[in-house]
């Protein structure tokens, strides 16, 4: 069938249900919601047989969806209504939510019903949730619609009549007024609620240190405590904030914007504030905390038996120059360790997105910046390239792209979960790319998939990735279930009588690939096109990353079929 993708964003949602169609051999095209007269041009082009909106800001119009079916994609169960649904739910502690996909009809999220599907929501920030379970339901739901509408024998069920049973619980869009925490009042709970409700967008804004911040994201700190609102510490990048019965971890700020000046954009809470913060203790957490230790932390390591794991999660997948030599100083006191296994990654959310776009903008020199965080990222690609005394298994949880693909391959083998997408090229940020790709990805897939890959620049889900060799196995587990799953696979690897012939087999290759071409012949070669890209002012990567950051519509158009 020909499905038209409408969408406010190219977001994770947009872009699994794109590749999961693409699977299922739709052809699909996408096209950016907001401008009307450009969606009907598109659809004349076109001529698709359905559209499905699976994030959409802006209503389609009414010649549009009276004209053709038009299916929206609700991040709530039947009934519920209005922009902030999912916000809502987690702002008020909802343990069990939904996703509806509608026909578009004259009054917002009212239409018709096609498919619904439920989801827990276990207590997490909202974009994560987004990723992963209400991810999972979305598809779900979407792909049962999408085989209704294709059938011809389905009527999707009104949300009206005497065999609609549900009440219209539409609420409004929650603003700022209700998300403000009450520092004084709010105990730890409270406050860990409305900052997961906000984590990624639109953050909560609060007075910090004189000025006003979004505050994005929070971890509960169980020792640290003081004067509720003071700032206590700090714990790579975060800062640690009192409440009236304890204290939370706010890893991420963004400033708020002035009527008439430039966007503002996340950073890490202690780059963002600067000078403007006070001297605080660093208080960092144990690489190895004791099993029942609740400290938080964005890097931890932990045995089971013969295998490690090393789990790692940054903000939005997003590695900083910082967060990329931590984490290779913590992958150096995993491969000391003595196991035969060793698990990179595990986490429920994103693996890594590659380099630190907001970081780079935010410095004073951007060029310089991304030089030294490329070459920080190739460091640690090495480091797990030359492991030669053990087996690696990545382990995506969540998304991965660019940069973080390419960690990923570095491994000797790539386990994701099912509903993982992947993006392994570099090409809509206009970069050429490093982290060995080069070298990993032909090895993998072959020189002409990888080109394919590189050039085309769309996503790929994890049942497509399993086809082509992109992984090695994909998980049907939970997003609460992967990392625990991806253990006990790791413990059955370790102990396969075939584990240590792999091990030697895999140090003899290495061996035979250095002969034939060393590892750095490739990062030369990879970082000499870097190099010109990052330095010279008017190379398409500089307005992309600016754009991207700034969350500006790209000057490039967004992917085809």
């Amino acid at each position: 069938m020909r499905i038209l993708l409408v969408a406010s964003a190219f977001n994770s949602l947009t872009q699994r249900v794109h590749a999961e169609l693409r699977d299922r051999r739709h052809a699909v095209e996408v096209h950016p919601a907001g401008d009307d007269d450009a969606l009907r041009g598109a659809i004349a082009r076109w001529a698709p047989e359905l559209v499905v909106a699976p994030i959409l800001r802006t209503a389609l119009p009414r010649d549009v969806w009276s004209a053709l079916p038009c299916l929206i994609v609700h991040p709530g169960p039947p009934g519920d209504r209005g922009p902030s649904s999912l916000d809502w739910a987690i702002h008020e502690g909802a343990v069990d939510w939904g996703v509806t996909v509608l026909q578009a009809d004259e009054v917002m999220d009212a239409g018709a019903v096609w498919a619904t599907a439920t989801c827990p929501l276990p207590p997490v920030g909202k974009s994560d949730l987004y990723r992963n379970e209400v991810s999972d339901a979305a598809v779900g739901a979407v792909l049962r619609a999408v085989e209704r509408f294709a059938s011809g024998a389905f009527a999707p069920r009104p949300q009206s009549g005497p065999d609609w049973r549900v009440p219209d619980h539409t609420r409004p869009y929650l603003r700022q007024e209700t998300r403000r925490i009450d520092w004084a009042g709010d105990a730890t709970d409270t406050v860990l609620r409305k900052l997961r409700a906000a984590d990624s967008q639109p953050g909560v804004l609060d007075d910090l240190l004189g000025a006003e911040w979004y505050l994005h994201g929070g971890h509960r700190e169980h020792d640290l405590g003081g004067r509720p609102g003071d700032l206590l510490a700090t714990r790579a990048g975060a800062v640690c904030r009192a409440t009236v019965d304890g204290a939370v971890w706010i890893p991420e700020l963004r400033r708020r914007r002035h009527p008439g000046g430039p966007a503002t954009f996340k950073l890490p809470a202690v780059t963002a504030l600067g000078d403007a913060l006070p001297a605080l203790p660093e208080v960092p957490a144990p690489l190895m905390p004791a099993p029942r230790d609740r400290v938080w932390s964005d890097i931890r390591y932990r045995e089971d038996g013969p295998v490690g794991l090393l789990r790692f999660s940054f903000p939005g997948g997003a590695m900083s120059t910082g967060h990329c030599r931590r984490l290779l100083d913590a992958y150096r006191f995993a491969v000391a360790r003595p196991t035969s296994v060793l698990v990179l990654g595990g986490g429920r959310d994103f693996f890594s997105n590659g380099i630190h776009l907001n970081v780079i903008e935010a410095a004073s020199d951007p060029a310089a910046e991304s030089w030294a965080n490329i070459n920080a990222i190739d460091d640690l690609v090495e480091a797990v390239l030359t492991t030669t005394d053990r087996l690696v298994v990545a382990a995506l949880g969540g998304n991965a792209a660019a940069g973080g693909v390419m960690l990923a391959l570095a491994a000797d083998e790539v386990w994701c979960r099912q509903g993982v997408v992947l993006n392994p090229h570099y090409r809509l940020m206009g970069l050429h790319g490093s982290e060995y790709w080069t070298y990993t990805l032909p090895r993998r897939v072959g020189a002409a998939e990888a080109g394919r890959l590189t050039a085309q620049a769309l996503p790929v889900s994890a049942a497509a990735a399993l086809r082509g060799r992109l992984v090695d196995r994909v998980l049907a587990s939970a997003p609460q279930d992967f990392g625990r799953e991806a253990g006990r696979l790791a413990g059955l690897l370790a102990a396969s009588p075939t584990a240590q012939g792999r091990i030697a087999a895999k140090k003899a290759a290495r061996e035979a690939d250095e002969l034939v071409k060393p590892l750095a012949a490739y990062r030369r070669e990879e970082l000499t096109v870097m190099r010109h890209q990052f330095f010279t002012p008017d190379a398409p990567y500089h307005a992309l990353r600016a754009a991207f950051v700034r969350k500006r519509p790209a000057p490039v158009p967004v992917p085809g079929p």
